[in-house]
C-alpha cells in the first residue's frame, strides 16, 4: 500500500525515468560502437606511430566518459570537492585510492575528472574482472585498463598480472592517474567480512568503510613507486615513478550511496556528493611492506572518523562548509553528442558501401 501511495504522489517520475532509461540505452548504442569502430579503423596507426594513436584514443576515451558524466549531472547529482588542492598532481603520475560504497562511485568520479581535460585521457582504472563482461568492458579492454580477479585462489596470479600490466602498459603508454579501490568491493558486501577480520586480528570495527586489501597497493608501489626497480633503471625517474597518492573519501548525503540505477532512472531527489581530498607525496610513504600496510590501514581509520563526523554534521574536519562545486559544460555535451551521432552515421554508410561492394563481387 505504501508503494502504491508513493507512486501516486510521484507519478510524474515514472515517464521521466522511462525517458532517461531509453535515452541512456540509445546513448550507449551510438557512443560505444563508435568508439570501438574508430579504434579499429585507426589500429594501423598503432603500429606506425603508437604515440599518435594513444593520444587520439585518449581523447575518444575522455569524450566517451563525458557521456557517462552527463548521466549523473542531468539527474541533478552534483559533486563537491573539499580538502587538498589537487591541481599540483594533475600532470604527474598519481595513484588514486578511494573508499567504495556503490555502483555510483565510478560514474561520479568520472564526472569529477571530466571537468579537468588532462586526467581522463591518461587514466588507468583497476576494476573487478566481471566488469569486462559489461557493455563498457570492450572500451576498457581497448583503453588497456586492468581487470583484477577476486578470491584468495586467484590473488597471487592476479597481482602478478597487475605487475606485468604496469610494466607493459601503464609505463610505456605514459599513463598518469591510476584508480584503485583497496576495499575490493562495495561496503554492503564487504562490511561483515571486514568486521570478522578486525575482531580476529584486534583491529578497529569499522562501520562506514571496510578494511582495505593491501596486495594491489604493495604491487603498485613495488613496481612503479619511488624506490621501485622501474624508477631505479629509468633515466628520467619523473617519467616512470609515481609521485603522488591522492586519497579520496567519498561521502554521500546521509550516508545513502547513489547507485547506478539512481543515475539511470533519476528517481532519487537531486543531491550533492562530497569528495574529500588528501594528497601525499609518494616519497613520504613507508617503503617496507609492514609500515606501508599500517599506513593504508591508518588512512581507512581516518576515513571512518571523517565519515562519522560528516554524517553527523554535514561537514568534514576543517571544511567549514566551503567546497568547490564540480561544473559541467552542457555545450560540450551537446557537441560530443553530435560528434558521436555523425560518426555513427558515417560508419553505417561505410559498412553499407562495403556490404554492397562485397555483394557485387560475389554475384
Amino acid at each position: 500500500m505504501d508503494n502504491i501511495r508513493y507512486l501516486m504522489r510521484n507519478w510524474y517520475k515514472i515517464p521521466r525515468a522511462l525517458f532517461r532509461l531509453c535515452f541512456i540505452l540509445v546513448n550507449n548504442v551510438y557512443c560505444i560502437p563508435t568508439y570501438v569502430v574508430w579504434m579499429v579503423l585507426l589500429s594501423p596507426l598503432r603500429k606506425v606511430n603508437p604515440d599518435v594513436y594513444w593520444r587520439i584514443e585518449g581523447y575518444f576515451f575522455h569524450w566517451l566518459l563525458a557521456m557517462v558524466s552527463m548521466w549523473s549531472w542531468s539527474a541533478g547529482y552534483d559533486v563537491v570537492e573539499v580538502g587538498d588542492d589537487i591541481r599540483k598532481c594533475i600532470e604527474d603520475r598519481t595513484l588514486v585510492i578511494a573508499n567504495h560504497q556503490s555502483t555510483g562511485d565510478v560514474p561520479l568520479l568520472m564526472a569529477t575528472f571530466n571537468s579537468r581535460k588532462q586526467i581522463l585521457p591518461n587514466i588507468m582504472w583497476i576494476m573487478d574482472s566481471l566488469f569486462k563482461y559489461t557493455n563498457f568492458g570492450i572500451v576498457s579492454v581497448l583503453h588497456e585498463d586492468f581487470f583484477i580477479m577476486s578470491g584468495k585462489s586467484k590473488r597471487d596470479k592476479s597481482l602478478q598480472a597487475l605487475v606485468k600490466h604496469l610494466l607493459a602498459m601503464y609505463v610505456p603508454l605514459n599513463r598518469k592517474w591510476m584508480v584503485l579501490f583497496p576495499e575490493g568491493g562495495f561496503l554492503r558486501k564487504r562490511k561483515a567480512v571486514s568486521q570478522r577480520y578486525a575482531e580476529k586480528n584486534g583491529l578497529p570495527l569499522l562501520q562506514n568503510v571496510s578494511l582495505p586489501r593491501v596486495g594491489a597497493m604493495h604491487a603498485i608501489m613495488d613496481t612503479v613507486g619511488p624506490k621501485s626497480v622501474v624508477n631505479n633503471n629509468s633515466c628520467d625517474s619523473r617519467a616512470s615513478a609515481l609521485e603522488w597518492v591522492l586519497d579520496i573519501t567519498i561521502a554521500y548525503p546521509n550516508g545513502e550511496p547513489i547507485d547506478l540505477a539512481s543515475i539511470v532512472f533519476g528517481h532519487r531527489p537531486p543531491c550533492r556528493t562530497t569528495l574529500f581530498y588528501r594528497l601525499y607525496p609518494c616519497k613520504d610513504l613507508p617503503q617496507d611492506s609492514e609500515n606501508l600496510t599500517k599506513w593504508l590501514f591508518d588512512r581507512w581509520e581516518e576515513k571512518e572518523k571523517m565519515l562519522e563526523m560528516f554524517y553527523r554534521t554535514g561537514e568534514f574536519p576543517g571544511d567549514n562548509g566551503h567546497g568547490q562545486l564540480v561544473e559541467q559544460d552542457y555545450l560540450r555535451f551537446a557537441i560530443l553528442h553530435l560528434f558521436f551521432i555523425i560518426s555513427t552515421y558515417i560508419h553505417v554508410q561505410i559498412f553499407q558501401a562495403a556490404y554492397h561492394y562485397c555483394s557485387y563481387l560475389i554475384y
